[in-house]
């Protein structure tokens, strides 16, 4: 039985992973939608869409869907629908102050699922301005790591474009930059031949909260429900989970 387990546990994985997947796709083309009705339909001309569509292909977003977001976003085609930002504050268990950006065409519907969300996790709501002072608004720019290009190779290469930091993210740097700085950082690489996952403005926390295992656990819990929701785009979390903790979730897995 022990193999039949092993295949059913996989093929659950699978699945989740599968519909992350299915969910991630709709959030990077309403995101492609928004950067090309707002900047227009050319990326040359528009970073933002540029940053949107790389991101797109990077997760493996097929090129027809990308075109198609392309062009609803920018009016060449109907089907667009009226995207509304509207950014949430929260907390998750153990005062993790939580973020909640989302991209929604019914305010309602995106309120309600975000609280629903917080409640059934033991998180909460938080007022508009309690928690967003714990953020900055940064760029951040995520390079996967090689052989050949290291800490001081990659500082090199960014520090002239305005870049803060390069953090060590495990498989990753990542650059920090201020938010008007995140295309000149990222052409920088690009210029140097360097590959780069994803380039966008974030927001970066100034004070975090270290957690426990079982802390991280209930902070993971939260965002996972918010990120379920269809209207939720990102959730920025100031919780921080050091190694060895997320080693032992790791292992739990």
């Amino acid at each position: 039985m022990s193999g039949h387990s092993k295949w059913a546990t996989t093929k659950h994985k699978k699945a989740a992973i599968d519909a992350k997947r299915g969910k991630l796709f709709a959030k990077l083309i309403k995101n492609i939608e928004v950067a090309a009705r707002t900047g227009g339909g050319d990326p040359a001309g528009n970073p933002t869409l540029y940053d949107a569509i790389q991101k797109a292909k990077k997760s493996s977003v097929p090129n027809n869907n990308i075109d198609n977001a392309v062009k609803r976003g920018s009016g060449a085609t109907a089907g667009g629908a009226d995207w509304q930002t509207i950014t949430y504050e929260g907390y998750a268990p153990g005062g993790v102050a939580l973020l909640i950006e989302c991209l929604t065409d019914n305010r309602n519907r995106a309120a309600a699922e975000v609280r629903t969300a917080l409640t059934r996790n033991g998180g909460q709501l938080a007022d508009p301005g309690s928690v967003a002072y714990v953020f900055n608004r940064k760029g951040v720019v995520i390079v996967p790591k090689s052989d050949d290009k290291g800490e001081d190779e990659i500082l090199e290469v960014v520090l002239e474009a305005g870049a803060e930091e390069v953090n060590d993210n495990g498989d990753a740097w990542e650059v920090v930059s201020e938010a008007t700085d995140v295309v000149a950082v990222r052409t920088a690489l690009q210029d140097a031949g360097i590959d780069y996952d994803s380039a966008e403005a974030s927001w970066v926390p100034n004070l975090q909260v270290p957690l426990d295992a079982d802390g991280a656990k209930k902070m993971i819990r939260v965002i996972e429900a918010l990120e379920d929701s269809d209207d939720v785009q990102d959730v920025f979390a100031n919780g921080d989970i050091p190694d060895d903790v997320l080693a032992e979730l790791d292992a739990e897995d």
